[in-house]
């Protein structure tokens, strides 16, 4: 499915993870590809889960193209979430653990089995359908937790630094693969990262996010040429 025309709204909203609070008044645009940067513990990760529904929001509102999702449990909601270590499960083979994007308890029929051989094959692991994660390198387990993202077939993808453990070489490949899939399907992806290298690689926005502030997305290049002062302290820059 090609998704398109929905807009992701966060309305004077408070985050509360476990008593850390981060704000967020912002919109994303339909089909953006938007990088979250910040220093660390600054809430990159809790907006992300917020928009999932793992955290509590005291006050404000989630909206996906018009209509209020704040109250709505994670599987209900319009969005897939890639976290940082995969969370592929060792006894499972590759195929299972992508089959668990469509049914967790992974009866599946037979249009549902084809579609995790045609989302396997789509990543780049056409034919390792019975493989253990053991049996594959860091990259295709890279590879097998997008394409369990990709079989829930959700116009709103977020990532959660899934490809910080690859090398230079394996994450870019991985960042052209998301950004392709964005393109194919027209999904909105939101992808929290800490190097300014990987925003300018796939994200035409991004959100900064600081001092308990998620602020409203900013073209790339404008804000990583020209960072605001905490930006510019986190980056590095004099």
């Amino acid at each position: 499915m090609r998704w398109g025309g929905a807009v992701l709204r966060l309305e004077d909203l408070i985050i509360d993870n476990g008593g850390f609070r981060v704000a967020a008044t912002l919109q994303v645009p339909k089909g953006a590809r938007v990088a979250v940067m910040g220093p660390s513990g600054a809430g990159k990760s809790t907006l992300l889960g917020a928009v999932a529904g793992f955290h509590d929001t005291p006050r404000g509102r989630i909206l996906w193209d018009g209509g209020d999702i704040t109250a709505l449990p994670p599987g209900k909601r319009p969005c897939a979430i890639l976290f940082q270590d995969g969370n592929l499960f060792p006894h499972l083979s590759i195929a299972q653990n992508v089959g668990l994007g469509i049914d967790p308890g992974l009866r599946l029929n037979a249009d549902q089995r084809a579609r995790v051989t045609r989302a396997l094959a789509r990543v780049g692991l056409g034919g390792l359908d019975d493989r253990k994660p053991a049996q594959l390198s860091g990259g295709q387990q890279s590879r097998a937790a997008l394409a369990r993202v990709l079989v829930q077939d959700k116009p709103l993808l977020l990532l959660d630094e899934p490809f910080a453990a690859l090398g230079p070489a394996l994450k870019a490949d991985m960042l052209e693969l998301v950004a392709e899939l964005a393109a194919e399907t027209g999904a909105t992806l939101m992808m929290v990262t800490h190097d300014p290298a990987d925003a300018r690689r796939i994200a035409d926005q991004v959100i900064v996010v600081e001092d308990g502030v998620a602020h409203p997305p900013t073209a790339t290049a404008a804000l990583l040429d020209h960072p605001p002062e905490g930006l510019r302290a986190y980056l590095g820059r004099d």
